[in-house]
């Protein structure tokens, strides 16, 4: 049996669709979520009355509609006149209730005034003692039913203007802002996150200061009648959106979604919103909204995350990392004139890596030095050799070579960690990477299989990546699958310093200037060229007393190259 399904009780005013939470050929419970409608005041789901099938929606994203608007054409389970007569006599009770709602309506005509004449001897008081604490409730929320709070968006010794969103209740429903009746400053906040509250529950204490203007013009309304104060009122309840102003409008309009949050801007977002942001921990307040009139939706959230995770798998070198704060922002501009420059996307990537290498491995630098004045004397000899074969012979390929012999004789140092932890993965090649300071930023290019090519061969293909590196010339093929890597500072200057292991590298080899220093020889001080050596190494894969073997290894083939053809 097909029956239409119409848009239930929502009040007077009416509501936009902003979400349609079912399509056609979909089988719906009782009470199930048919469509999500958003006014000025509230955000509410409309449930379906009864288990069935979509056969038709009747409406579209925009539509707006009140009560007794075509919703669904739906095709019930089950259709039998019974059906028909009990929701027939649903009405007819339905009708009772609001008559007697007219007539205590009716009766509450001089109501107002009583409120109002309170409020005056209220103000009055004010004015004697200056201000007042006054206690702030839940207004009427239209039922008797309970809402969770789900966030408290003031605290003691806040200053509260008028309307200004004091708590969020969120029921299966709907969800709303409880406004503030009154300006004031928080004396004490009563309620607490994840309570049941409901009307006429106290939300806290509000010191409100005296207003003379007020005391002075509510006098003049003393002597008119009841029906006169509530003529006055009814005009004001349009914009006012307190509890005390507007008592006949409480039971049609709750408090609204919108209002400011934890920061001053507005939220909007629907139950079952908020409930995915609660259990993702997300901050509303943080996720950029794509929906109707600024609406957040599920897909805003679920997007918000996977941006956040993004971000921390590319987090800036500033950012904070495992747990560690963040380095607070600083105005620089109050010390002085400034300028900001972006950073290059090598610049970027590079410090992401060494972040996240500095974050991830325990490092440990080996220093040491290596007497190299019989390569120096090698090398300079070799000079006409080279330019004959039209490289320049530098100590970069003497310690290449070194490096890639080391890498096969300590086969603990050309590894990497498995992802596990539990596992090392050795590596049957030799590849090593050599940093390259370029005008955007640092480079490591990769020589491959270094330990089956010539010193000349090396100084060539080194010279040869240096400069693509320099021109952007270097593909991202030619920067991967280094086994170790050596950082020279040489020909800057310095004694030592501490390189960070290029992860999932676990050493790299920082070389500075060599300077001449006295060496003992045992019965008189020699002029030696000593070069520093700084090994720093990830100390899960490699212990110290392996580090400290190497860099003695690495000075005594560098002090005489010809022990690596043995």
């Amino acid at each position: 049996m097909s029956e239409l399904i119409k848009v239930p009780g929502i009040g007077d005013g009416e509501g936009e669709v902003i979400e349609i939470l079912v399509k056609v050929g979909d089988k719906v419970e009782a009470e199930q979520s048919l469509v999500t409608l958003e006014s000025d005041k509230a955000s509410m789901e409309i449930p379906c009355p009864k288990a069935g099938t979509i056969k038709s929606i009747k409406v579209k994203m925009g539509d707006t509609l009140k009560e007794g608007d075509d919703l669904i054409e739906l095709e019930s389970e089950s259709g039998d006149a019974g059906e028909e007569k009990d929701e027939k006599a649903g009405k007819d009770e339905k009708k009772e209730p609001a008559e007697k709602t007219e007539a205590s309506e009716d009766d509450k005509d001089d109501k107002p005034a009583e409120k109002a004449s309170e409020g005056k001897q209220a103000a009055s008081d004010k004015k004697a003692s200056g201000s007042s604490v006054q206690p702030v409730k839940i207004p009427d929320l239209g039922s008797d039913s309970k809402a969770k709070v789900i966030e408290i968006l003031v605290k003691k010794g806040d200053t509260v203007e008028v309307d200004q969103s004091l708590i969020v209740l969120e029921s299966d429903k709907a969800s709303m802002e409880i406004p503030s009746p009154v300006a004031g400053t928080v004396e004490s906040v009563e309620i607490k996150l994840e309570q049941d509250a409901g009307t006429g529950d106290l939300i806290l204490h509000m010191k409100v200061e005296g207003e003379e203007e007020q005391a002075a013009a509510e006098p003049a309304q003393d002597d008119k009648p009841a029906s006169e104060a509530k003529a006055d009122k009814q005009p004001e309840a349009k914009q006012d959106k307190s509890a005390d102003s507007k008592p006949a409008e409480q039971d049609e309009a709750p408090a609204p979604v919108g209002g400011p949050s934890r920061d001053g801007t507005k939220v909007h977002a629907g139950p079952a919103v908020r409930l995915l942001a609660r259990e993702m921990g997300v901050d509303l307040a943080e996720v950029k909204s794509s929906g109707p009139r600024d609406r957040i939706l599920k897909e805003d959230v679920q997007n918000h995350v996977k941006s956040v995770m993004k971000q921390g798998k590319t987090a800036p070198a500033t950012a904070g990392g495992s747990g560690i704060p963040a380095v607070p922002e600083i105005d620089f501009s109050r010390f002085g004139e400034i300028e900001v420059k972006d950073m290059t996307r090598l610049q970027q990537i590079g410090a992401a890596n060494i972040h996240r290498s500095w974050l991830n491995v325990p490092h440990v630098t080996q220093f040491d030095l290596a007497d190299i004045s019989e390569l120096e004397t090698f090398r300079k000899d070799q000079k006409a050799v080279a330019e004959k074969a039209g490289v320049k012979l530098t100590i970069l390929p003497f310690l290449l070579k070194a490096c890639a012999h080391l890498l096969r004789e300590q086969a603990n140092f050309n590894v990497a960690l498995a992802p596990n932890g539990k596992q090392l993965i050795h590596k049957n090649y030799v590849h090593i990477g050599f940093a390259v300071d370029t005008p955007d930023g640092l480079m490591v290019p990769v020589i491959r299989d270094v330990d089956k090519k010539s010193l000349l061969q090396l100084a060539g293909e080194a010279a040869e990546l240096a400069e693509k590196a320099r021109t952007k010339k270097l593909g991202a093929d030619g920067m991967q699958g280094a086994c170790f890597t050596i950082s020279s500072l040489g020909h800057i200057g310095g004694t030592y310093f501490t390189p960070i292991v290029n992860a999932p590298e676990v050493a790299i080899l920082g070389v500075s200037k060599a300077t001449m220093q006295p060496v003992w020889d045992g019965s008189a001080f020699q002029p030696k060229l000593m070069l520093p050596l700084s090994l720093s190494y990830d100390h899960r894969a490699i212990n110290g007393a392996a580090a400290a073997q190497f860099t003695k290894r690495l000075g005594e083939l560098l002090g005489d190259i010809r022990s690596m053809l043995l």
